[in-house]
């Protein structure tokens, strides 16, 4: 990993009193600081259980909406909730079915086929639905943009209530009942990302007239969608997660409970990463192969004995998803030939699977580091599955370019396209010309939130005071550590040499740490020599015995470069970290003694003055006995400053210790 791809902090953390005041931990303060909570009343809203909800009302269209089901419920009336295939859509048709159904109506769930019907509102899904007597569709997590869907539903009456969460066209919104959405033009609703299971829960409150007990009913659907749809976990959703994340841990439903075991998780310590990462996989999974129906049954299933067996059928067709997607990456990357893409990559093929396409787009576009659409085609029709890279607006991108589609829709991260197969090299040229005219700004490859000088930062009562930072996710990253020039004491391939074991000293201190995936020879690395490591820190426990370690996420020789610049450039903030190569006096001596046995002149760049140092002495040192010198009129330039300065002779002995920089060091 080059020097370049990481981002350090060098300036010491911000730990601010009142938080400290308020008995949190001083890593869980810096971290907090960062985070722009400063307060005790911002802390309790992140990491307490303060709560966090909006008046569903607040929603346009609520009013319409609640009013017209209210109706329906009087009349029983056959309502029908049709949502989307993947995670959130599941949960939210599992929600709304489940409410209406309490509510005594004849409700019926309608999924589509993934790749028989494709995403959203179709009209021959709403021609079946009226042929069984339904006089009602709410849609859940899709139908934003289903504007003529929505006139073929009233051309056969049919009445339609529209809750979606993705991207508005303005001035485009379906002609239904009602449409929410936290997105629209104008809303005044102050979550405007909530998870499409999230605005369908906010309709269920809104109808119920007793939120709370909606609430702790349905907040374990909420969490999982929420989290799988990657909703930013702050406010509303931060809350919501928070508190289905509990309902799952004590009041799990059977097919969760079924799930969860199925997957070899530890309820107990259930989080949402654990959601993220592998339930939603499985879930998902169903919906990608044309078997959503087989996930909502498994979360609205009672009976124990069949949960098990709907979780096992989930996690089979999982592993079915694995191998077709494993296929369809290597197809993908024999079509791209070796090559290194620097626009979108816009790849099409007759024979992947419309399901899995979007995760094998991801895995390119992290491989690549540029966006990805891959597109599966069907006669002279392709569908399309979008993801971004870098922070790259795709929704943007496709609008801009939305003269070569026949539709599109989704999000800035994630989006779906249809195009026609004519259309694929416009498209392509479009969209790439596009990316070269807003293309994002470079993302280092690891950035770390705090550098650690202190060891004390990372006693086991500050690192378990993070726990109050879950659930983790979109909009509240597991906070990434880092070390900068530590001592590497041992590093070690284990796990038949697939990973690396490592320890590390922090002034006087050792940490171990574990980087799974990689190994010593990849990362450079050598015993005895100094490091940089980012890291998350963890409990590890062995018989009875608890310790902190580093789940390294890179490693990499020490760099010091970036922070010999900022000493050179006296950046006083740096001076933090720069405070373990404080030079004692024997460095001194030895740099003078290296310097005035010729005619120094220092470089005139940084660089420069970088690579006169001499070999066996750090290059912080090195920088900073420079900087001494310069201050006490050691070395003189005509400018005052370092680059160009000369050895010169001063009347008395000079006292190095006395040195404002000297003294920053000492007491940092």
């Amino acid at each position: 990993m080059k020097y370049c791809d990481w981002k350090i902090p060098y300036s010491r953390p911000e730990i601010p009193p009142a938080l400290l005041e308020a008995g949190y931990s001083p890593l869980l303060c810096a971290i907090l600081a960062l985070r722009g909570v400063k307060d005790r009343h911002g802390a309790e809203m992140m990491v307490g259980d303060l709560e966090c909800l909006y008046d569903p009302f607040l929603l346009d269209g609520m009013e319409d909406a609640v009013s017209r089901i209210k109706l329906a419920a009087e009349r029983r009336e056959h309502i029908a909730v049709y949502g989307d295939y993947d995670v959130d859509g599941i949960t939210s048709t599992c929600l709304l079915s489940d409410f209406f159904t309490s509510l005594g109506m004849d409700c019926t769930p309608y999924i589509p086929d993934r790749g028989e019907e494709g995403y959203g509102i179709n009209c021959k899904a709403l021609d079946s639905l009226r042929e069984l007597g339904v006089s009602l569709v709410v849609s859940v997590d899709c139908g934003i943009t289903a504007v003529n869907e929505a006139l073929h539903a009233a051309e056969i009456g049919l009445d339609l209530i529209i809750t979606d969460h993705h991207e508005c066209k303005s001035g485009y919104l379906p002609k239904a009942v009602a449409v929410i959405d936290p997105k629209r033009d104008g809303n005044r609703y102050p979550n405007s990302v909530l998870a499409g299971v999230g605005v369908a829960l906010k309709l269920a409150c809104a109808c119920s007239g007793d939120p709370r007990s909606v609430i702790e009913r349905y907040a374990d659907l909420v969490a999982i969608g929420t989290v799988a749809d990657v909703m930013p976990l702050a406010d509303e959703n931060r809350y919501l997660v928070k508190k289905g994340l509990k309902r799952i841990i004590k009041q799990p439903r059977p097919g969760i409970e079924a799930l969860i075991a199925e997957s070899s998780l530890d309820m107990a310590k259930l989080n949402s990463t654990n959601i993220g990462f592998t339930l939603a996989p499985r879930l998902n999974a169903a919906g990608r192969l044309g078997r959503a129906v087989t996930a909502a049954e498994l979360l609205m299933c009672h009976d124990k004995v069949k949960a098990a067996a709907l979780a096992h059928e989930l996690c089979e067709l999982n592993k079915e998803r694995q191998n077709i997607e494993n296929s369809i990456w290597e197809a993908a990357k024999a079509l791209l030939d070796g090559e290194s893409p620097e626009v979108p990559i816009v790849l099409a093929s007759d024979d992947w699977h419309q399901g899995v396409i979007g995760i094998a787009a991801s895995r390119l576009a992290e491989h690549y580091s540029v966006p990805t659409i891959m597109v599966c085609l069907n006669g002279e029709i392709g569908k399309g599955s979008c993801r971004s890279y870098g922070g790259f607006n795709l929704f943007e991108a496709l609008s801009a370019c939305s003269e070569h589609l026949l539709g599109f829709g989704g999000h800035a991260l994630a989006a779906g396209l249809n195009i026609s197969r004519d259309k694929l090299d416009d498209f392509r040229a479009a969209l790439a010309d596009y990316y070269l005219n807003n293309k994002p700004l470079p993302q280092p490859l690891i950035s770390c939130d705090l550098l650690i000088t202190d060891p004390a930062l990372l006693s086991r009562e500050n690192v378990y005071s993070l726990d109050l930072l879950e659930p983790y996710g979109n909009g509240n990253q597991k906070p990434m550590l880092c070390v900068n020039g530590v001592r590497l004491e041992s590093c070690s391939n284990v796990g038949g040499g697939k990973h690396l074991r490592v320890r590390v000293n922090l002034n006087g201190e050792s940490f171990d740490g574990i980087f799974f995936a990689h190994t010593a020879e990849q990362c450079g690395i050598r015993e005895g020599e100094l490091v940089d490591v980012a890291f998350f820190p963890q409990i590890n426990s062995f018989r009875g015995h608890e310790s902190v370690q580093f789940l390294v996420s890179g490693i990499r020789p020490h760099c010091p470069d970036e922070l010999c610049e900022r000493i050179l450039s006296l950046d006083r903030d740096a001076l933090y970290a720069a405070a373990p190569f404080c030079p004692n006096r024997s460095d001194h001596a030895r740099v003078w003694r290296y310097i005035s046995s010729f005619n120094f002149t220092a470089a005139d760049t940084p660089e420069g003055i970088i690579e006169q140092c001499p070999a066996g002495i750090d290059k912080e040192r090195w920088c900073i006995s420079l900087m001494v010198f310069l201050e006490v009129g050691l070395l003189r330039s005509p400018d005052g400053r370092i680059f160009g300065a000369r050895c010169a002779a001063i009347k008395g002995k000079a006292d190095l210790e006395a040195t404002e920089i000297i003294r920053r060091l000492r007491y940092m």
